[in-house]
């Protein structure tokens, strides 16, 4: 009862002096809203990283020369990776590697009728779609009779389709796209349709992901500087990333460091720590006007203990105890630290929200980040609160009294 009783004097003041009371909540608001929209942003971003990186494959490896070890000499033909090597790290590797290709990219300006559009063209081998994740819609993949006859054939997506041909399905139909200098007629044979992701709802442009049988993209030779793999997923991509590596500059006669890798796991753990030390480091700023709120809610408290000295001067002369005195004033502070938390995380959760809104991205809100805000905000205000309390607590009755 005596508990229910300060918090009910404790609204009471908080009423009496509304403005001053937010006021002085406002550092805890500002505090509060930044952490959880951080968090919630951090959390929602590194989400939206794992999707990409889980869509695209998380056993996928980047292999490619060491740059810094042509920075001298150039880079030479010995140093290119060969159609020969491709068949020895098969070999050498026949369970691990379940798909290789030279890494190739280009780009064309395409005019269909009087539609235009970029595409962007990346070369893939037979069996492109078992390992990256494809919702081939009509017709197919890249096969191995594409590569092996350097057909000119090309994969495009639905809505690149639909903006060419105003049509789903636009297998059999032709673009023209510019590739080493010439042009080249590309035959659609299939149409796939693809989920867009965060960076393709970003892109207002008319620029579209395409494949193409790798072989079109090698200008002159079939030599690659690079290679993409998908390996087993059993497997640490790490450790078998340094095999595979340390044999290719083996059997090229290299350095063991000439050839070097870089796996999509590898890749979603550095983002995600940046984006988790980011989000702890701002975080921590922000967390600063919590302690600046604090000091507010001290301060306030101080002027509330002088403003009511005969108040607690009357209290104890009725016989209030020194406890009684101290737990009403705590519970104020803590109250007023406490509705501020609870608007700054609402605040917070409706700043991520809007913010996750605009990019087209649903907004992660972990419940044990808004019990720890709020749980905290009380804290900082029992912890600044604690000095006018125990002020107000010793306060002698009789020259309470006579306080004017």
């Amino acid at each position: 009862m005596l508990l229910l009783e300060n918090v009910k004097l404790a609204l009471s003041s908080i009423k009496m002096n509304k403005m001053r009371s937010f006021l002085t909540m406002l550092g805890i608001i500002i505090g509060i809203s930044s952490v959880i929209a951080i968090t919630s942003i951090g959390a929602s971003a590194e989400a939206v990283v794992n999707k990409e990186f889980q869509s695209f494959g998380t056993n996928a490896m980047y292999l490619y020369m060491n740059w810094e070890m042509t920075a001298d000499s150039g880079i030479q033909y010995s140093d290119l990776i060969l159609p020969e090597d491709i068949d020895a790290l098969k070999a050498r590797f026949p369970e691990d590697i379940l798909y290789v290709c030279p890494s190739l990219y280009g780009s064309s300006e395409v005019k269909a009728g009087r539609v235009n559009g970029k595409l962007e063209m990346e070369g893939v081998a037979a069996d492109y779609n078992k390992f990256y994740r494809m919702d081939m819609i009509y017709g197919r993949m890249i096969n191995e009779s594409d590569i092996l006859g350097k057909r000119e054939r090309i994969v495009i997506d639905e809505k690149a389709s639909r903006h060419f041909f105003n049509k789903a399905d636009s297998v059999g139909e032709k673009l023209v796209v510019r590739l080493g200098g010439e042009n080249k007629e590309l035959t659609i044979v299939g149409v796939y349709r693809k989920e867009p992701s965060i960076f393709d709802k970003m892109n207002t442009g008319s620029s579209f992901i395409t494949y193409v049988p790798y072989p079109l993209l090698q200008i002159g030779d079939d030599t690659a500087v690079a290679l993409m793999l998908y390996i087993n997923g059993e497997k640490n991509p790490t450790e078998l990333g340094g095999e595979i590596t340390r044999y290719l500059s083996r059997i090229k006669d290299k350095d063991p460091m000439f050839y070097k890798f870089e796996s999509a796991e590898a890749q979603m753990d550095m983002i995600n720590n940046v984006l988790g030390t980011l989000s702890i480091a701002i975080g921590a700023i922000a967390a600063i006007s919590l302690v600046v709120g604090g000091i507010g809610i001290m301060n306030i408290m101080l002027v509330s203990v002088t403003e009511r000295t005969r108040e607690i001067g009357i209290r104890k002369s009725l016989g209030a105890r020194t406890k009684d005195i101290l737990t009403q004033f705590l519970i104020e502070s803590m109250i007023l630290a406490g509705i501020g938390g609870i608007i700054g995380t609402a605040l917070g959760i409706g700043i991520a929200a809007a913010g996750m809104g605009i990019a087209g991205v649903a907004v992660i809100i972990k419940p044990l980040t808004v019990l720890i805000a709020v749980g905290f905000s009380a804290m900082v205000g029992m912890f600044f609160g604690l000095y006018p309390a125990r002020k107000a607590a010793k306060l002698n009755p009789i020259e309470a009294l006579r306080y004017e």
